[in-house]
């Protein structure tokens, strides 16, 4: 009789990161890519080459600040991935969520990590802070179609706090949680960025 070991299932990852950022990451690129490409073609001399370079140290940086950027948050841990580096943080390992002109993570040593896929509206907050003084004014909760009350919106970005800030009180105390910060730097991006940065220097210094 043979004995099979099953594996826990992973938990799930709820995703957060910016539509707009990406759709402007993609109109940037293919706006670089068509620009360079004519260049490429019709350029002469060192042309092609200072174009191409160009493209090498910037198209890796648009990905990095607008289509990279991304939270992962499960019942484990909290995975931010920023432009030029991942941080992994256990639950145990974080001692807030706070949010003022950015939202950002705090672990327990105090440091401090930005969230950029969850930008902060100061347009939207105003909104939903007028919306709250209405319905507080109103004297009564706000009822929906079924009877049960109604939760007045906040803006996108202060939900999605609230729903990290919600995971974190949950799970900290698990076992599953526990750990320390793990920080991983993107060289993926860094690298090329560097190598196309070298050589435009060289080919404009040529």
């Amino acid at each position: 009789m043979t004995s099979s070991q099953t594996t826990p299932p992973q938990a799930r990852d709820r995703i957060y990161r910016s539509p707009a950022g990406i759709a402007g990451g993609v109109v940037l690129i293919l706006v670089g890519a068509w620009l360079g490409s004519d260049a490429v073609v019709s350029g002469g001399g060192r042309t092609p080459w200072t174009v191409l370079a160009g493209l090498l140290f910037v198209v890796p940086l648009v990905v990095a600040f607008t289509i990279r950027p991304a939270v992962f948050g499960n019942e484990e841990r909290l995975r931010v991935r920023n432009p030029f580096r991942d941080v992994t943080l256990p639950w145990s390992a974080v001692s807030g969520l706070k949010s003022g002109y950015s939202n950002e993570v705090v672990d327990e040593a105090g440091t401090k990590y930005q969230l950029w896929s969850i930008p902060v509206s100061l347009r939207g907050r105003r909104k939903a802070q007028r919306q709250q003084l209405r319905t507080a004014k109103g004297g009564r909760t706000p009822m929906g179609a079924s009877g049960l009350p109604v939760t007045v919106p906040r803006s996108t970005g202060d939900q999605t706090m609230a729903e990290l800030r919600e995971l974190h009180e949950t799970h900290a105390a698990s076992e599953a949680a526990q750990g320390t910060p793990k920080v991983r730097w993107a060289y993926e991006i860094i690298a090329p960025a560097l190598v196309g940065a070298v050589l435009l220097v060289v080919l404009i210094a040529l």
